[in-house]
């Protein structure tokens, strides 16, 4: 891995006109940056519709195809927050690479997995190796666009280039799978990975916290913990019984692990996750709304992709084509969400998400096996506004008035929650629908989807409070006083609690 990086950080030197913090410059590291956003969300999206096929190739039970999801996911939510914690200590750009490597190694094993148990031990290690991309991408860009408009206007290309992977995803994957194999869905991680490699060591400079936090090992084993026991709850409990001693015993220790991280991250002098964050309004809303929208989306994910093709019987190509009004959606209304939240409209912005989700998750629980194609395209544009609205304020509210030394960790928070939400779906997807799913009649497919999509209904409404309630005087005036705290010096006489202002080290090339 390290011969990898180092072959790929020699070359030319940078021309001269790069040299310094040019607009072209920054330019060239954002689109670097939106490069690893661009290959773990598309992940997300093409694996889903290679569902079926995976499915009929490996034998996988329903239980595994949650797993193939949930397996990457909880590791990238579980490791977001070290992974910052690890580039602000060695270096931003490099754990970027690593990230870029890791992943691509991942994903070629994916691609050769001869058993689902085997697909679920790879999908562990490319997670590994996305943990890495996302949180520490967005310090760099953070540590780039210091004007705060720019910053701004760069975590609104940053939105549509998180839209437009997850519009891509599934046109991409049906054609693939369609023509090629759902093995193919994972090649095509290598060569963006190589590219991004390149790009990174070509232009990204080195940099690091001057004063990096410890790791926080205690807190890092309850969050897996936490995550584990409680996907294991939802995932088994259709089939164990939801009253049965292994599932109690699994939402206990999910619960009992939450519980105390947050006691450990209180008297921590240097925690993972500082609840001082959640003391702004805007931070702790943008967190929930995070966990809710990528709950409502990835069970929608999941369970439509079967849908398409098990209940309906469409092939993987017209199955990733009828996902066409979603990649519009994303691809129209995620930049237009960046413009909003620049212009300081995030509570528009965030209405509007929470409205279109809850509409377009109504019309879904009508959903049946002979379903007009217009009422489901439209159904799916609509849930397709929604999520294109909501991802620009999640992460600005996220980073907004925080320190610039803390915002790298405070995207790092936003992204997991996104993480959680997105594994969450998919274990309450499938224990929702229950069997329905699982047997062969068509109607019972559709029908079984509905308690879903009322679900998803309500947390579009629940967004829409939490819109409200987060962009108010009330909840700027609570981000300033978090921030007043998180930006004060530590006490003379304290231990040291590095937790204050950074001074960003840049090492040139």
């Amino acid at each position: 891995m390290a011969m990898l990086i180092d072959a790929a950080s020699a070359g030319p030197r940078i021309p001269s006109r790069l040299n310094e913090n040019s607009p072209r410059r920054r330019l060239v590291i954002l689109m670097t940056c939106c490069l690893g956003l661009i290959l773990t969300a598309m992940d997300v999206t093409i694996v889903n519709i290679a569902l079926p096929a995976i499915r009929n190739d490996l034998g996988a039970s329903l239980t595994e195809l949650q797993w193939s999801i949930d397996a990457y996911t909880i590791v990238v939510a579980s490791f977001l927050l070290l992974a910052g914690s690890i580039a602000d200590r060695f270096g931003r750009r490099k754990t970027f690479q690593v990230g870029l490597v890791v992943f691509s190694v991942g994903s070629l094993l994916c691609s050769v997995a001869p058993n689902a148990r085997a697909l679920v031990a790879s999908r562990v290690l490319q997670a590994v190796g996305g943990s890495m991309l996302n949180p520490v991408a967005m310090s760099i860009i953070v540590n780039t666009f210091l004007d705060p408009k720019e910053r701004a206007r760069a975590v609104g290309i940053w939105g549509a280039a998180f839209g437009l992977a997850m519009a891509a995803g599934p046109l991409l994957g049906g054609v693939l799978v369609q023509t090629i194999g759902w093995r193919s869905i994972f090649w095509v991680n290598v060569p963006f990975g190589v590219l991004g490699l390149a790009l990174t060591a070509r232009f990204v400079r080195e940099s690091r916290a001057d004063r990096p936090r410890r790791f926080d090992l205690v807190g890092q084993a309850l969050v897996i913990v936490a995550l584990f026991a409680l996907t294991s709850a939802v995932i088994d409990g259709r089939h164990a019984g939801w009253t049965s001693w292994p599932i109690a015993a699994g939402f206990g220790t999910a619960i009992a692990s939450a519980v105390g991280l947050v006691l450990w991250e209180r008297h921590h002098q240097e925690p993972m996750l500082d609840p001082r964050f959640f003391r702004s309004l805007p931070f702790a809303a943008a967190t929930l709304v995070a966990v809710l929208a990528f709950t409502a989306f990835s069970g929608f994910l999941f369970l439509n992709s079967l849908y398409l093709q098990e209940a309906r019987g469409m092939s993987a190509s017209r199955a990733g084509l009828a996902t066409l009004p979603i990649a519009l959606a994303l691809m129209v209304c995620s930049p237009l969400s960046g413009r909003l939240v620049g212009a300081g409209r995030a509570r528009i912005a965030l209405m509007v998400a929470g409205t279109a989700m809850a509409a377009g998750a109504v019309l879904l629980t009508a959903l049946a096996v002979d379903t007009p194609l217009p009422y489901l395209l439209t159904a799916y544009g609509i849930f397709g506004i929604g999520l294109g609205a909501v991802n620009a304020p999640i992460t600005n509210t996220a980073v907004s008035g925080m320190p610039r030394s803390h915002a790298g960790l405070a995207s790092a928070v936003a992204s997991t929650s996104r993480q959680v939400g997105a594994l969450l779906g998919v274990a309450l997807a499938g224990s929702l629908a229950g069997t329905g799913i699982e047997s062969a009649h068509p109607a019972g497919f559709a029908a079984a989807t509905r308690v879903f999509f009322w679900v998803s209904a309500g947390i579009g409404g629940a967004i829409v409070v939490l819109g409200m309630a987060s962009t108010g005087a009330r909840a700027r005036a609570s981000a300033k006083r978090a921030a007043f705290l998180l930006d004060a010096p530590p006490r003379p006489s304290a231990a040291p609690m590095r937790i204050g202002v950074t001074r960003e080290v840049v090492h040139s090339r």
